[in-house]
């Protein structure tokens, strides 16, 4: 086990500079989720919103993931947040993908804001490119993938005043395995 996990950090390891070697600014980013079908039009009905630029993901049967990200409330840059994910299962490989966490309402901002805040192992994320297959979460909206970005029409809806979106960047990862999503924040100074 203990030579499974060293392998496994190698490989994330191996994964991170290329994750932020492929990392767009955050206002190119936002833009990739205007531009992207439905989820541009959760801007215009949202409190705020958090966006990781680029979230590196990988495993061997253990696996792990990390993105370091921005909060917004409105338009307005309030904090900073990262994500870190842990997963046990069948799975291979290594990936990145944006992410973006829309809040219906002052409530839901607050939720994840107050601290250390968590979606469970069976949360799921719209995937709003072709092929696009991360399991990033929210606890509701199911995963779907369109067929392009102009198509994409997927069935994304606030679930407990959150809905999440994800946008695949590169790599391959196969995976069937469990684990939730963990979140940090700070607020700007």
């Amino acid at each position: 086990m203990c030579v499974q996990l060293r392998n496994v950090l190698a490989l994330f390891l191996l994964a991170i500079p290329c994750a932020q070697a492929l990392a767009d600014s955050y206002a190119d980013t936002i833009k990739v989720f205007r531009e992207a079908g439905e989820s541009g039009q959760f801007f215009g009905n949202c409190y705020g919103y958090a966006v990781f630029p680029t979230i590196g993901k990988g495993g061997i049967g253990v696996g792990g993931a990390h993105g370091k990200g921005r909060v917004y409330a409105g338009d307005k840059h309030v904090g900073n947040t990262s994500m870190t994910q842990i997963t046990v299962g069948l799975q291979l490989g290594g990936q990145a993908y944006s992410q973006i966490i829309f809040f219906e309402d002052k409530r839901a901002f607050d939720e994840f804001t107050g601290g250390n805040f968590e979606f469970g192992a069976q949360a799921t994320a719209v995937a709003i490119t072709a092929g696009a297959s991360a399991q990033a979460g929210t606890t509701g909206p199911s995963a779907g993938a369109s067929t392009s970005q102009h198509d994409s029409t997927t069935a994304g809806k606030y679930s407990k005043g959150m809905a999440v979106f994800t946008v695949a960047k590169g790599g391959l990862m196969y995976e069937a395995s469990i684990g939730g999503q963990k979140f940090s924040y700070s607020p700007k100074k």
